[in-house]
């Protein structure tokens, strides 16, 4: 763990100025030949029917790997959302006799809306609560189908369903199919680089660290469930119209499976693993055609070889050669120095920019936290400190949003945060560390502080987009001393350097007040100078840090001010070296006769 002069020189990805169609035409030309292709060469009924499954199949996956790749949330139920989308094609061109453009969009709306219920009333809960919820839905969706005659026509399906004017031939269907694959495959490979989909990846890989990062945890979730389901409502019309005919199981929970499945196979987190594991899922039969005249056996070597590729490859095919191309890139990129990092703290609530008042945490009989009273004057570091189970890091917790106060009032900057959850608090300009680092850890290091740097509210990125966004996290991991290694993943650094990055995370985000838990549990004594050196210089530029540690020499040449709990009660407040000779104090630490 070393930590570097802000004016070191740093190597980070440079940021091209060219326009994204410019950048990206090499994808748009090579999407515009497959399309031609798909619109002139020869197929006959069964080749056609093979690559209009396969690419309709895909977008609905597609969607799995923004729900399930990009955030980390189960969904057993696209089956059903493709189901939507299908439907409102075949029930609205054949019963309604409307447009089929107007269904296909209907499908899509139905299908996000659905999905987003669905996200609303489920999400909090999480992990295998999430899969049941989503499996009953998905079963109450198929049944809905089956009995209502009057609507969807029950077991016998919808048929003659209707095509768009432009494409009413089968080649030319299938090349519009593929266009909307090319599309859509566009858009859901370059979400991880965006505002939304970085939310999505450290919700991910953290929620707690994303939430007080500024990130809305739970709208995150259910703007990725919606836009799971609702390409899968997109794929379902497509679907409907290639098809010509839909029924109830043709959009069962196995169908749910099996898009799981593809999604697995190739790899959950990028659309081309989505597109690769539905091909191959798809064509496998195919190619075992010639074994059906074996009982058992081209079942048991279609299980045998997605096994073998699950077993060996647990990021998927694609995951695998990712992996292998992320080590190449990292090697490659190179960038020119950053200019010092700046921290201009907000100050309008006047000279104390934390005051709590009577602040209480209960956890049923336990008093964790009891009327504690604390204000942290502006531009200075001030130190909590206590014996192990005084409530401090409880105290934190309460702060930041983690926790809910049973009783008291936090004011911030002279805003009333008491009853804020975490992300809005962090928009209101407070950051913090953990004392067991939480950094995203499928992200590098540049990656991670991004994250912080994109907080709401954040005046130091102002409207310059991705530019200002990479850049101002450079300028924090610069000040920190890892500019140079920006593009490493996190897992490659030391535990002294994570916490680094995670102090770098914060301050990206230009804080009014910086909570520190236990920066410097685990560092050793070379260590823990060059931290108390970083808090130095943090300091000087007029940021406000409250800090929790239990190494003493730290907290007496860092801090000016000291508050001390013990047994959740403040037992001493005041100028450091007078509490910390304080008779309760050296007893609370000490003992007493």
């Amino acid at each position: 763990m070393s930590v570097g002069s802000e004016n070191m020189p740093a190597a980070a990805p440079a940021v091209s100025t060219r326009p994204a169609f410019v950048r990206h035409a090499p994808y748009f030309i090579a999407a515009a030949i497959v399309v031609a292709l798909a619109a002139t060469m020869q197929f006959d009924g069964y080749v056609l029917n093979i690559l209009m499954q396969a690419t309709t199949f895909s977008i609905a996956v597609f969607g799995l790997s923004v729900v399930l790749g990009l955030c980390g949330q189960i969904n057993l139920a696209q089956a059903a959302f493709f189901g939507f989308g299908a439907y409102a094609v075949g029930i609205g061109t054949t019963d309604l006799q409307m447009n089929y453009w107007l269904c296909l969009g209907v499908g899509c709306l139905v299908a996000l809306a659905a999905g987003a219920f669905l996200g609303m009333s489920t999400l909090r809960l999480g992990g295998h609560y999430l899969a049941m919820v989503t499996i009953s839905f998905q079963q109450i969706v198929t049944l809905v189908m089956i009995n209502a005659i009057w609507l969807t026509h029950g077991p016998d399906g919808v048929s003659r369903i209707g095509r768009p004017a432009l494409f009413t031939t089968s080649q030319g269907y299938l090349a519009f199919c593929v266009a909307m694959l090319a599309i859509v495959g566009y858009l859901v490979w370059h979400l991880p680089d965006t505002k939304l989909g970085r939310a999505m990846r450290a919700v991910r890989d953290n929620e707690l660290a994303a939430g007080v990062n500024g990130i809305d945890v739970f709208r995150t979730k259910v703007y990725a469930f919606a836009i799971c389901a609702a390409l899968g409502g997109l794929a379902g019309g497509l679907f409907a119209g290639g098809f010509a005919y839909v029924s109830p199981d043709q959009f069962s929970f196995a169908e749910s499976i099996v898009f799981l499945t593809m999604s697995l196979l190739g790899g959950v987190a990028s659309p081309i693993g989505s597109a690769i594991g539905t091909g191959l899922l798809i064509l496998i039969p195919e190619w075992l055609r010639f074994l059906k005249s074996v009982p058992g056996l081209y079942l048991a070597i279609y299980g045998l070889f997605v096994i073998l590729i699950i077993r060996f490859m647990p990021d998927g095919i694609w995951g695998f050669v990712a992996a292998a191309l992320d080590k190449w890139r990292t090697k490659i990129k190179t960038s020119p120095a950053t200019k010092p990092l700046q921290l201009k703290p907000a100050a309008v609530g006047g000279g104390i920019v934390l005051e709590v008042q009577g602040l209480s945490k209960h956890f049923g009989g336990l008093k964790a936290v009891d009327n504690v009273d604390i204000a942290v004057r502006r531009g200075g570091v001030h130190a909590l400190i206590g014996p192990n189970g005084s409530g401090k890091t409880t105290t934190l917790n309460v702060l930041s949003g983690l926790y809910k106060a049973t009783s008291g009032r936090i004011v911030l900057d002279g805003v009333d945060i008491t009853t804020m959850p975490p992300h809005q608090r962090t928009a209101a300009g407070l950051g913090r560390t953990f004392q067991n680092i939480r950094l995203f850890r499928s992200m590098t290091a540049l990656e991670n502080v991004e994250i912080g740097a994109e907080r709401p509210g954040n005046t130091m990125i102002g409207a310059g987009g991705g530019a200002a966004l990479t850049e101002r996290a450079m300028e924090a991991l610069t000040f920190v001393g890892l500019g140079s290694r920006a593009n490493e993943p996190i897992t490659s650094f030391s535990y002294g350097h994570q916490r680094l990055i995670e102090i770098a995370r914060a301050l990206a985000s230009n804080p009014t007040l910086l909570l520190l838990d236990e920066p410097a549990a685990g560092l050793n004594s070379t260590e823990k100078l060059e931290l108390h050196e970083l808090l130095k210089r943090i300091a000087a530029q007029g940021l406000t840090i409250l800090i929790i540690d239990h190494d003493m020499t730290l907290v007496s040449e860092a801090a000016q001010h000291i508050t001390v709990l013990n047994f959740g009660r403040r037992i001493a407040d005041g100028e450091s070296m007078a509490v910390l000779r304080h008779p309760d104090v050296v007893s609370a630490y000490l003992g007493s006769e």
